[in-house]
């Protein structure tokens, strides 16, 4: 009578046991308990958290930012000027495949066969110009005037995603300026800022609190490979390098002025006067949306 009892009460034991397991194992993942890691999730702020003035910027850098496709490769470009039908986009050099074709993707979709400028000389700069005719009207960006100081909020947009993809959504990241080099590093990148840009957002702009372009966006932090912190001199920096391996890095508008007039035909580019605070206005629900945190960041 005891065995049979014992062995009656280890099968009801080992049936609830399953029982549970089965329940347990069926619900929602999120009530399943997790140790040692943690879910860093990128969405939209409510309505109530979102400013206005960054979805009025974030509207300017839309209208801006184009899709470059060269090769089975993809990044960003920035709409720089217009002479007749003829507009010109900047973007990195290491976004072009070398012998491939690019086409280049306006904010309306529109896909254009893009013809790069040849012989143009950046001085070693990671920069090259595209060309494209068409007879609608984009918008041309506002190149700043005036320099940016660390800690000074910054915004950097363009096409994450897979490579050569013409549906990659935009993307606006907003964070601040954490690092000025004295000096270039190689490929002309000077800026470092906390935005944590990705694959496939080389070539877009950088852009300050007005709306203007500051930089052109082309080194992710955390390099997988290399080492890219040397002076374009060969020599290499003694600063901070925890920071600087923390930041993104943008190539300063500036040096673009300086080298690109000789590069983007007979119109010279000119930077813009200030602007005043954008006009408010308010989101629309395509806008995508990026916090500045860290660990927001993802390696490529």
């Amino acid at each position: 009578m005891f065995w049979r009892s014992l062995r009656f009460k280890l099968r009801f034991s080992y049936l609830l046991i399953t029982c549970t397991g089965c329940w347990y194992t069926q619900q929602p993942v999120q009530s399943l308990p997790v140790s040692g890691s943690r879910l860093i999730q990128a969405s939209r702020p409510s309505a109530e958290r979102w400013d206005p003035k960054v979805a009025t910027l974030s509207d300017r850098a839309r209208a801006i930012t184009v899709k470059v496709l060269s090769g089975y490769g993809a990044g960003s470009g920035i709409l720089i000027k217009k002479q007749d039908q003829t507009y010109t986009i900047l973007t990195n050099n290491h976004v072009l495949a070398v012998g491939e074709s690019h086409r280049i993707q306006t904010p309306d979709g529109k896909i254009y066969q893009g013809e790069l400028l040849k012989n143009r000389s950046f001085d070693g700069n990671d920069l090259a110009l595209l060309q494209f005719r068409s007879t609608r009207e984009y918008s041309v960006a506002r190149l700043a005037s005036s320099s940016i100081a660390v800690g000074d909020e910054v915004f950097a947009t363009g096409f994450p995603g897979q490579e050569g993809s013409e549906k990659r959504g935009f993307e606006f990241m907003l964070g601040r300026v954490s690092f000025l080099s004295p000096k270039a590093l190689a490929g002309g990148y000077q800026i470092g800022y906390s935005n944590p840009v990705e694959k496939g957002m080389s070539g877009g702009p950088l852009l300050n609190s007005r709306g203007e372009v500051v930089g052109i966006n082309g080194m992710h932090a955390y390099p997988l490979w290399g080492d890219p912190y040397v002076f374009k001199d060969g020599s290499k920096p003694n600063l901070p390098r925890d920071l600087m391996i923390e930041s993104s890095w943008a190539i300063p508008i500036e040096t673009f002025v300086q080298l690109g007039n000789k590069s983007a035909g007979d119109t010279p580019i000119r930077v813009s006067p200030p602007l005043p605070s954008p006009v408010i206005s308010y989101p629309q629900p395509q806008d995508e949306y990026r916090g500045s945190a860290p660990e927001n960041g993802r390696l490529w």
